[in-house]
C-alpha cells in the first residue's frame, strides 16, 4: 500500500539533523491537531487498561465470566502490548509511522467493536487480545513521531502533554468504566465501555491522515522476522510468569520459564548482534547512546516502583484503613490531580531545566514518601483521606514532573531512522518495570501479611513497601545523571 493512499502528504524521509534546529515559539494549527491525534491515541490505549477494572463485575454477572476468565480480560490486553512493541516500533521505522500508526488504530478500533459485541466470554478475550495486538502496532509511532516531528520547545512542550494525557488517564480510566456501565446507556450495560472508541478511533483514522506527517527510514529494510520472534519469546517467557506467579503459589513452573526467558533473550541479543548492518530488529548502537541507555533504564524502575506502589496502595486504604472501594478511589483521584499538576509544569517550562526537571520531581516523590510513612507510623488507623492529601497529592505532582520529561531526554539524541525502535524499546521498558514491581509485591508486601485482613499488619507491610519505592526513586535520580544537562545542545 503507497503512503499516498493513506494520506494527503508524500512520504519523505528524517534524517539525524547535523545541528540542532531553531527554537519555533509557536506551532502551526495542523501541527497542533497532529499533536491532538497522537495524545488521542494514547489516551485510547491508556484508557482501555484501566477502565474495564471498575465494570468487571458487571461483565462477569453479564457472561458468565469465572474468575481466571476475569484475569484474563487484562492480562489479554497487556500481554500482546508488550510482546508486540519493539515490532510495532521497527515496522513503523521500516514502512512509515503514520501508516503503521493507522493500520493499528484500524485493529484496535475494530477489536472494540467486537469487545463490545462480544455475546460471551471467549469472544472477548478474543477481542482485547485483539485490541493488545492494535496497541503494540500503534503506540510505538506516538513518540516516534512526536521525536522526528517537533523540534526545541516545541518538542519539550509536546512531551510535557504527552505526560498529562498519562496523568489524566490514570483518573479517567476507572471513573469512565464506573460511570458508562452504571448509566447502562441503551440498555448496553458495561458495552459502552469498548464502543465509545469506535468513533474516537474513526477520528483518529481521519485526521491522522489528513494531518500526521509521513516519516520513514531512508531506506527501508525488511522486517527481521526472526528477531521477532525470538524477542516475542523471550518477552513471553519472561511476563507470563511474572505476572501469573503469585496468584498461582510460584510453582516450580513459573521458575523454569523465567531461566527459559532469560536463555531466549541471550539468544535473541546474540542474534541480533550478527544481525547489526544488516536489518536487524532492534539497532543496539542505540544503547551505546548514553541518555538513552540511561532513561531506559530510569523509565524500568519507574514502571517497577509503579507496579509496586499502586497495588500494595490499594490494599492499604482497604484493609489499612478500612476503606471503601470508593473512598480509596477518591485517593487516586488525588494522586491523579497532583500527577496533573507536575505534568502541567512539565509542560510550561517546555524543557528549559532539562534533566533537572525529572530529577526535583523524584526528590519532591521521594521526600513525600518518606513523610508519608511517617504520618502512617503516627497516625496508624486514625489516618483520614483529607489527612493525607498534602503527602499523596505531592506524590503524584513529582511523578507527573518525570513521565513526560523522561521520554523527552531519552529520545533526544536517539537517530532519526531508529525512534521507532527506540519508542518500543522504550515503552517495553516500562511494561516489563510493572510486571517486575507486582512480582515484588510477594516479598516487599504478602510476605509480611500472608494475605490476611489484619489492619495493623497491612499498614507496616505498606510502610516497608514505602521505603523501597523511596530508595528505587533515589536510584531513578542518579540514573537521570545519563539525560542531557542541555535540552538544545548536543553536548552533556
Amino acid at each position: 500500500m503507497s503512503s499516498s493512499a493513506l494520506g494527503n502528504e508524500p512520504q519523505h524521509t528524517t534524517q539525524t539533523p547535523a545541528e540542532p534546529a531553531p527554537l519555533r515559539p509557536k506551532m502551526a494549527l495542523a501541527a497542533w491537531i497532529a499533536l491532538l491525534v497522537l495524545l488521542t491515541a494514547e489516551l485510547m490505549n491508556m484508557l482501555d487498561q484501566s477502565v474495564v477494572l471498575t465494570a468487571l463485575p458487571a461483565i462477569q454477572e453479564s457472561t458468565g465470566a469465572g474468575p481466571v476468565t476475569v484475569q484474563w480480560l487484562t492480562t489479554a490486553y497487556s500481554l500482546p502490548v508488550a510482546v508486540g512493541l519493539i515490532t510495532g516500533g521497527r515496522l513503523g521505522d521500516i514502512y512509515g509511522r503514520r501508516r503503521i500508526l493507522l493500520v493499528g488504530t484500524v485493529v484496535f478500533t475494530v477489536a472494540s467493536l467486537l469487545c463490545g459485541l462480544a455475546a460471551g466470554p471467549g469472544v472477548l478475550i478474543g477481542a482485547r487480545l485483539l485490541q493488545g495486538v492494535g496497541v503494540a502496532v500503534m503506540i510505538p509511532q506516538v513518540l516516534a513521531t512526536m521525536h522526528v516531528t517537533f523540534e526545541g520547545q516545541n518538542r519539550s512542550r509536546a512531551f510535557g502533554l504527552y505526560g498529562a494525557v498519562l496523568a489524566i488517564a490514570n483518573v479517567l480510566g476507572p471513573v469512565l468504566g464506573g460511570v458508562l456501565t452504571e448509566a447502562d446507556l441503551f440498555g448496553l450495560s458495561w458495552r459502552p465501555i469498548f464502543l465509545v472508541n469506535v468513533p474516537v478511533g474513526l477520528a483518529v483514522l481521519l485526521l491522522g491522515r489528513k494531518f500526521i506527517p509521513e516519516s520513514a527510514v531512508r531506506k527501508a529494510d525488511r522486517l527481521d522476522v526472526v528477531g521477532m520472534l525470538l524477542s516475542g519469546l523471550a518477552i513471553v517467557l519472561i511476563l507470563f510468569p511474572l505476572t501469573e506467579g503469585h496468584a498461582r503459589g510460584w510453582p516450580l513452573w513459573c521458575f523454569a520459564m523465567l531461566a527459559a526467558g532469560v536463555l531466549a533473550l541471550g539468544v535473541f541479543l546474540r542474534q541480533q548482534k550478527r544481525k547489526q548492518g544488516n536489518a536487524p530488529l532492534v539497532t543496539l548502537r542505540l544503547f551505546r547512546i548514553r541518555q538513552f541507555s540511561g532513561g531506559m533504564a530510569a523509565d524500568l524502575l519507574h514502571g517497577l516502583l509503579c507496579g509496586l506502589f499502586f497495588m500494595t496502595w490499594t490494599l492499604y486504604l482497604q484493609r489499612g484503613l478500612g476503606m471503601s472501594p470508593l473512598y480509596a478511589a477518591l485517593a487516586f483521584v488525588l494522586l491523579s490531580v497532583g500527577e496533573l499538576g507536575g505534568a502541567t509544569v512539565a509542560a510550561k517550562t517546555a524543557g528549559r531545566f532539562a534533566r533537572r526537571l525529572p530529577q526535583a520531581g523524584a526528590l519532591v516523590a521521594t521526600a513525600a514518601m518518606v513523610g508519608y510513612g511517617l504520618q502512617i507510623g503516627s497516625r496508624q488507623a486514625d489516618l483520614t483521606l483529607l489527612a493525607m492529601t498534602a503527602p499523596v497529592v505531592l506524590i503524584g505532582f513529582g511523578l507527573g514532573m518525570v513521565s513526560g520529561p523522561l521520554a523527552d531526554l531519552s529520545l533526544a539524541r536517539v537517530p532519526h531512522e531508529d525512534a521507532g525502535s527506540a519508542s518500543g524499546l522504550f515503552n517495553t521498558a516500562i511494561h516489563l518495570g510493572i510486571a517486575l514491581g507486582t512480582a515484588l509485591t510477594a516479598v516487599v508486601f504478602f510476605a509480611i501479611t500472608g494475605g490476611a485482613p489484619d489492619g495493623a499488619v497491612n499498614r507496616d507491610a505498606f510502610v516497608t513497601v514505602l521505603w523501597w519505592v523511596g530508595c528505587l526513586l533515589a536510584l531513578m535520580w542518579v540514573l537521570m545523571f545519563c539525560l542531557p544537562k542541555h535540552t538544545n545542545s548536543q553536548d552533556d
